[in-house]
């Protein structure tokens, strides 16, 4: 059984390293560090790292149900992959237009577990491009591969997770906030383009 399963990741290697690198793309886990420092710079380090991984542990579950039943999913509350994408590219939207104006999430202090799981789990790194990537790779590349790659992404962002403050330190408190701002303007493009795509859809059938 073992031989069988080795011997089939061997063949589908190259459609498996797809997949991941183009989850890897989409979740941006390494892109996106200054905005999760700035979404927990009033936290200490105990209090950082039980945020990062109730944000990882909720990322993984999400994204891992999508690989697994993510268009039944879809059928079952009846929304299209479409109108996901406009929903999602609104709460992105919203989440960067506070990052750009207020610098953080929130202003009010928030529970541990509510800024990982919303927004840093969703939709930061699982957001509607993560969730179409992970359903189009379900598509293509079938259920083993598409899983498989949803366990090497999120086994990276716990990685990067556990070593974001060497990381944020390199850059400094000045270049942390250029960067963080910079990926909030890029979120919120992204955002855009999310919400014309859905829209684009719904207009060429009607």
């Amino acid at each position: 059984m073992l031989e069988d399963f080795l011997a089939f990741i061997v063949a589908s290697f190259p459609e498996l390293m797809k997949s991941i690198i183009a989850l890897f793309i989409v979740v941006d886990p390494l892109g996106n560090i200054p905005i999760f420092m700035s979404l927990t710079k009033k936290m200490g380090k105990e209090q950082r790292k039980k945020t990062f991984d109730t944000a990882t542990i909720t990322g993984f579950i999400l994204l891992l149900s999508f690989a697994l039943a993510g268009q039944q999913i879809l059928l079952f509350f009846g929304v299209s992959i479409h109108s996901f994408m406009i929903a999602g590219g609104i709460l992105l939207l919203i989440i960067a237009m506070r990052l750009l104006i207020a610098g953080s999430w929130q202003e009010a202090a928030t529970s541990l577990e509510t800024v990982g799981a919303v927004p840093i789990g969703c939709p930061l790194l699982v957001g509607p491009g993560a969730i179409t990537t992970t359903i189009l790779s379900l598509q293509r590349s079938g259920i083993i591969i598409t899983t498989i790659s949803v366990v090497v992404i999120f086994a990276v962002v716990w990685l990067i997770f556990n070593f974001i403050d060497p990381v944020y330190h390199f850059l400094g408190e000045t270049g942390a906030l250029v960067i963080a701002r910079v990926m909030a303007l890029f979120i919120a493009a992204i955002a855009v383009q999310y919400i014309l795509n859905g829209f684009d859809w719904s207009s060429s059938n009607f």
